[in-house]
């Protein structure tokens, strides 16, 4: 019954946890390309708009993807 009680609350605490660090990781990731990118092309204009209608997951996608090729390509 007690496991019952604090279930519930630190199910809140782990998912406002993980909100918070993703929104940090998405500002992150938006900052980065913002600065970093190259202004070839709308490539820049581009990463910007995917970072910020698909919050996490362009993020991820620009994190995972993009950013280590952009750092191999440009040295930044």
């Amino acid at each position: 019954m007690f496991m019952d009680q604090i279930g519930i609350p630190l199910f809140g605490i782990f998912f406002f946890a993980v909100f918070i660090f993703g929104t940090i990781f998405w500002i992150w990731m938006l900052v980065d390309c913002a600065l970093n990118e190259p202004s070839e092309g709308n490539d820049k204009l581009v990463w910007v708009v995917i970072i910020v209608f698909t919050h996490l997951i362009g993020a991820l996608i620009y994190f995972l993807i993009r950013r280590p090729q952009r750092k191999r390509i440009h040295g930044r």
